[in-house]
């Protein structure tokens, strides 16, 4: 089969959804799937240092389109760069005819599938993540009516879960049939413990890692304001902040604020792919203060490298985590009670190891991609040779949208 999937961030930006392209682009290739990855990418300074910027690396098995995000970086311009979507889109099913397009988020990237598979006559699929019901279509009308036919006319609307699907639904009014339920998934042969047999064991200060976008939506201030607790209980730790985003230099004040110097908290700034199972290995235990989320890979990464991990009662995490039996879950907001989560986590050896194993347990049996990558699959050979929806309007009202301020938040 011919698959066109369309992603809206990749290598080598650090993101959740670049994880998830990688994982699939993988799956479909080792399947012997003929795949054509269009990927936007930010090019400019303020880019690379939020995400990681520059085009996309090649990917063994798959050609790969880079797009840079020229309308995003100059002025908020997503009209621009769907437009230019759409066409790269068009000139490689003229190339060799695409049997299938997949968007990786909802908009831009799926309202440009869908504006070319209407333009092709071929079949779509669109994989709602992150953003998409935390906000996107919350900012203005353009970008809700977009979201609204994206999730009302895609051949398909994969999500990671059913908090999520409540989320999705309840702000943009989807009818809950329209989702077809694809968990996310982690590569357990590259997450993996340090020591198996001594999964949840600790020697030592108590090692705590926050790994991933470092960006107050997803608790990195409440995290530093929680080892501020720790450390005025007297508490022993050692603790890693591992990646860049939006609030890195917001962080590093909070963190010089509270004192938490360089012997209690590092800043260890942008990992590769291939470096963040070393910097799960080097820790024991897992904080993601998270206020929302699509399905998180930082955490499945975290269950698979066998970390205790404290997180919250968010949108995309109570669907693979629950309280007292992989994970302590509390609040969004409430640092004094993540502190105390923490705290549990530092203190009890025993409920430390049992909730580690039962996480990592878990994680093996439930979130392999081969199981993942299958599910996506059969979706496409359901929908291939279909005859796409197009029955609605191509045209959106262009409204003033605060993301078009700061684009590199949508």
């Amino acid at each position: 089969m011919r698959i066109c999937f369309v992603s809206r961030r990749y290598f080598p930006a650090v993101s959740g959804m670049s994880v998830y392209a990688a994982n699939l682009l993988r799956e479909l290739a080792g399947a012997g799937h003929d795949v054509t990855m269009i990927s936007q990418y930010r090019g400019d300074a303020l880019g690379t240092r939020i995400y990681g910027g520059g085009p996309p690396p090649p990917v063994p098995g798959v050609r790969v389109v880079g797009l840079e995000q020229l309308g995003e970086q100059e002025s908020g311009d997503f009209e621009r760069d769907i437009d230019t979507m759409v066409d790269i889109i068009s000139a490689e099913h003229a190339r060799a005819p695409f049997d299938i397009l997949h968007a990786q988020y909802g908009y831009p990237t799926g309202w440009a599938v869908l504006l070319a598979s209407r333009r092709l006559g071929i079949p779509n699929v669109v994989s709602i993540q992150g953003g998409d019901g935390h906000w996107v279509g919350s900012c203005c009308e353009t970008h809700r009516l977009a979201m609204c036919r994206v999730l009302d006319h895609a051949g398909a609307v994969l999500i990671g879960g059913e908090s999520f699907v409540d989320e999705v639904s309840g702000r943009l009014g989807t009818a809950r049939e329209r989702f077809t339920i694809v968990p996310g998934a982690v590569d357990t042969g590259r997450f993996h413990p340090a020591d198996a047999a001594r999964v949840g064991e600790s020697d030592g200060p108590a090692r705590i890692l926050y790994h991933g976008r470092v960006d107050r939506r997803k608790g990195v201030l409440d995290f530093i304001d929680a080892l501020d607790t720790l450390r005025t209980r007297g508490l022993a730790f050692r603790a890693t902040i591992s990646g860049i985003g939006p609030d890195v230099a917001a962080s590093r004040e909070r963190a010089d604020a509270v004192d938490l110097g360089p012997e209690l908290l590092r800043f260890t700034g942008y990992a590769e792919y291939d470096e963040a199972p070393g910097r799960y290995r080097e820790a024991d235990i897992f904080s993601s203060p998270t206020y929302a989320e699509g399905f998180s890979n930082t955490i499945l990464e975290a269950m698979a490298s066998g970390l205790a991990i404290a997180s919250c009662r968010s949108v995309g995490i109570v669907d693979c985590l629950r309280d007292g039996e992989n994970a302590i879950l509390t609040e969004a907001g409430d640092v004094a009670a993540h502190a105390d989560a923490l705290a549990r986590l530092i203190t009890d050896a025993d409920g430390r190891r049992g909730l580690a194993r039962d996480a990592l347990a878990e994680c093996r049996s439930t979130y392999s991609w081969a199981v993942v990558g299958r599910q996506i699959m059969d979706v496409y050979a359901r929908l291939a040779g279909t005859t796409p929806d197009i029955a609605f309007p191509p045209d959106l009202p262009l409204e003033p949208c605060r993301f078009r301020a700061e684009p590199h938040l949508l």
